[in-house]
């Protein structure tokens, strides 16, 4: 499976490990699994981190650089990941003025309340992070937000 891989993405995923190997025993916390896949440029949906072996905790589980890199291999298979422009198309569903914005108290109940959920912290979190002001209105807009959050890469710890 890891043999699909190009050597230019084996040494990225050498790289990621090594940042996320803080022990410095070539293993990493199986807790770390979905942050270094989307150091990766994946995005994974927590289901399938789970189901590549990710742990919800930490110290439940450590994995090795040859067992990481056939989960990265196969998640990069993964048709079931959403890149800036599905995400953008998403927003634009509530785009009513076709504008280029949406009111903050629609993202805001979308991410707080519907498919992979995040809390009230985690939302303020990425809200701080890559929010651009809301108008006078209550609107704001998405793209800019989408791109910020995407190039951050906003790592959420539960």
């Amino acid at each position: 499976m890891a043999s699909d891989l190009k050597d230019v993405e084996v040494e990225k995923a050498q790289f990621v490990f090594s940042v996320y190997d803080w022990d410095g025993n070539n293993t990493i916390d199986a807790f770390e699994i979905g942050n270094a896949l989307r150091a990766l440029n994946l995005n994974p949906t927590l289901d399938l981190i789970g189901k590549m072996g990710g742990t919800q905790k930490r110290g439940e589980k450590r994995v090795k650089f040859d067992e990481f890199l056939s989960i990265y291999a196969q998640v990069k298979k993964e048709k079931d990941m959403g890149c800036y422009e599905d995400f953008l198309e998403c927003l634009k569903l509530y785009d009513k003025e076709e504008n280029g914005t949406m009111l903050l108290a629609e993202l805001n109940h979308s991410l707080i309340a519907l498919g992979e959920k995040l809390s009230e912290d985690e939302r303020d979190d990425v809200f701080k992070d890559c929010m651009d002001p809301e108008d006078d209105d209550g609107y704001i807009p998405y793209a800019p937000f989408l791109k910020k959050m995407m190039d951050n890469m906003v790592v959420i710890n539960k």
